[in-house]
Formats: C-alpha cells, sequence, structure tokens
C-alpha cells in the first residue's frame, strides 16, 4: 500500500486511571466524605454477582458496582451525591508521583524538536477508565487531558409522560438515581476505536462506520496503552496487535503486581513494564519518551519519504558543450610552443 503524502501526525498516550495514574480507587474520597468502609464496600461488590446468580439474576462483575454505590444513596448511606460532589471529590485523589506533570513534559518533548514542529506533530493524552468520569474531571489530571471516557450517573431522571409536558418543577434535592452510561474492560476497547477513527472529534463520525486506515485520525501504530493489569488484556491486544505499543505499570512495593505485570509481559500482552513513578529519569518516563521519540522519527521518515516518491523534481537547464572546439588536453599533452 502506498504512503499516505500527508501522513497522520498525531501521537495518543491512552491511560487506564484506578492503579495505573493513582495508587489505589479514585472512589476512596467519596468513602471518607460519608465515613463508609471501602474494604466493606468492595467487598459487598465482589460478592453481588454470585449472590444475584443465586438469586437468578445475570449481572456484571465489572459494573455491578455503580448499582451498588446506588443502593446506598437510596438507602440513605449516602444521601444527596449527587455529580458536583463526585466532582469535588475528585479533587482529593492523590496521584502517582511526576503526575500530571509527566503529562505536559511528554507534550513539551515533541514541541522541542525543530524537525517534529516541522511536520506539525502532536501528542494528545486521554483517560479511559472503568471508574467514575465526573470524578475523574473534578481530579488534577483533567486539564493536561484531551478526553476522558468513564461511566455516568444521571441525576433527577425524566418521567414518563415527559415529552408532553414542556416544563418540570426545579428539584431542590439534585441526587444521582440511574447509571448513564457504563465502560467495563470490553467497552474500553470502542473508546480506542473512537479515538482511532476520530468518533471523538467529529461526532458525525460512527464509531461503527466502515473508513479506511489512511483516513482514519489517529492510526493505532501511533498510540501507546498504559495500565495496570489483566483486566486491561482486550486494550493491550487491540493495541498492540494493530502495531501500538503497550506497557504495564506496578505499585513499586508491590511485588505481586511486579509478578502479574511480568507474567503479561511473558504471554506477550505487553511490550514492557516498569513502576508506576513518572518523575524525571525512571524507567517508566525513559521508556514512554523513548517510544514517543521513535513514533516522532517515524512519521518524519514516512513524510519525507512520501514527498521524495510523490514530488517530481523540477526540470533544469542543460549546459551543451560548444561546436568545434576541442576539449582541452590533460596537463602533461598540452604544449607551449
Amino acid at each position: 500500500m502506498a504512503t499516505e503524502l500527508f501522513t497522520r501526525n498525531i501521537i495518543s498516550c491512552i491511560w487506564d486511571f484506578d492503579k495505573t495514574l493513582i495508587p489505589g480507587y479514585m472512589q476512596a474520597p467519596l468513602f471518607r466524605r460519608y465515613g463508609v468502609d471501602e474494604a466493606v464496600f468492595w467487598h459487598e461488590v465482589n460478592t453481588l454477582a454470585e449472590r444475584y446468580r443465586q438469586r437468578g439474576y445475570n449481572v456484571s462483575g465489572e459494573s455491578v458496582y455503580l448499582n451498588h454505590l446506588l443502593t446506598y444513596v437510596r438507602a440513605g448511606v449516602m444521601e444527596g451525591l449527587d455529580n458536583r460532589t463526585l466532582r469535588e471529590c475528585g479533587r482529593e485523589i492523590v496521584f502517582y508521583p511526576g503526575l500530571p506533570g509527566f503529562f505536559d513534559e511528554l507534550r513539551a518533548f515533541v514541541r522541542s524538536r525543530p524537525e517534529y514542529a516541522k511536520h506539525e506533530i502532536t501528542l494528545e493524552h486521554y483517560v479511559v477508565s472503568t471508574g467514575i468520569a465526573e470524578m475523574v474531571r473534578g481530579s488534577a489530571i483533567a486539564p493536561v487531558v484531551d478526553g476522558i471516557w468513564g461511566c455516568e450517573f444521571i441525576e433527577n431522571p425524566l418521567p414518563p409522560g415527559f415529552l408532553q409536558q414542556p416544563e418540570f418543577a426545579i428539584e431542590d434535592k439534585m441526587e444521582i438515581s440511574q447509571v448513564g452510561s457504563i465502560i467495563d474492560n470490553t467497552i474500553k476497547t470502542r473508546a480506542l476505536f473512537e479515538i482511532n477513527k476520530g468518533t471523538n472529534k467529529n461526532p458525525a463520525i460512527d464509531v461503527n462506520a466502515q473508513i479506511k486506515p489512511e483516513d482514519r485520525r489517529i492510526p493505532f501504530q501511533n498510540m501507546i496503552y498504559i495500565a495496570d493489569g489483566p483486566s486491561d488484556v482486550p486494550c493491550f491486544s487491540v493495541v498492540k496487535s494493530n502495531g501500538g505499543r503497550t506497557y504495564g505499570v506496578y505499585h513499586p512495593d508491590r511485588p505481586d503486581e511486579f509478578a502479574q505485570n511480568d507474567r503479561l509481559r511473558q504471554s506477550g500482552r505487553i511490550d514492557h513494564y516498569g513502576p508506576a513513578d513518572y518523575t524525571p529519569g525512571s524507567a517508566t518516563t525513559r521508556w514512554l519518551l523513548l517510544h514517543v521519540q521513535a513514533m516522532c522519527d517515524r512519521i518524519v521518515a514516512d513524510r519525507e519519504a512520501a514527498v521524495a516518491q510523490r514530488v517530481a523534481r523540477p526540470p533544469r537547464h542543460l549546459t551543451a558543450k560548444p561546436e568545434g572546439r576541442k576539449a582541452p588536453r590533460p596537463p602533461e599533452q598540452q604544449s607551449f610552443l
């Protein structure tokens, strides 16, 4: 397939959130605010799928926690929980060392090279999480990312017959009561294709539409997916199998997480792994910088090769040898007589 003259020049780093950008789960500040024992909540969540199965219900083990949060709201344990409160709790999220500054440092690296600037190469960051989108939006990482995928809640859903009712009474009590959207570990791959095709930048492009590879906004080979473990295998597989790079991170003090990442590397799920340390000079920052640079260099090479192949050399003037004039003999054959 011929190289495109205008090679797509956007690189994207796509980040998981929990245990990738932060040491634990983002909901911790929410539980502290309402005095909920975090360990008890997650233990309940981990048993829900089986408990409901015994009662004849099939539920998703990955997203059942959303309904359990709503159960806490309805029971009065988290009375008054709304999206504003979720954003406020997001401000209390503590990130791994080096964040959020490292996101801008990666962008600055791409901007700092004249050869990259010449080809207008840019880098974008995205968060794709099974957590709560409003909490990510309220966190310190939000100003330095280009898009956020996460689970959403609805406050005060519209009642039956709302199409015939022109006005609604203003509700003094805003409280989440329904799940608006779910992102689980499989649906996360949809977000990858939205980034790939540009659906997130142009809503007119349907993620299920057939789009030629050369017409997609960010090719998979320009993507790096960073996450913490086996739950991200679907995304690892999509990115890696399509020519992108995959990187696993682990808590520096958790040998079990280190071993988990090593197994992912041995099974070919990830290209490499390192500690969740985003400070200058760490193994993780060095690897990410190295591969962002490699992607930039490839884009430059592809664009310049395309120009060389497709742009003809301009015509040049030819210098004719004067007629009747002999070429001069070599110095040793010339005579001065």
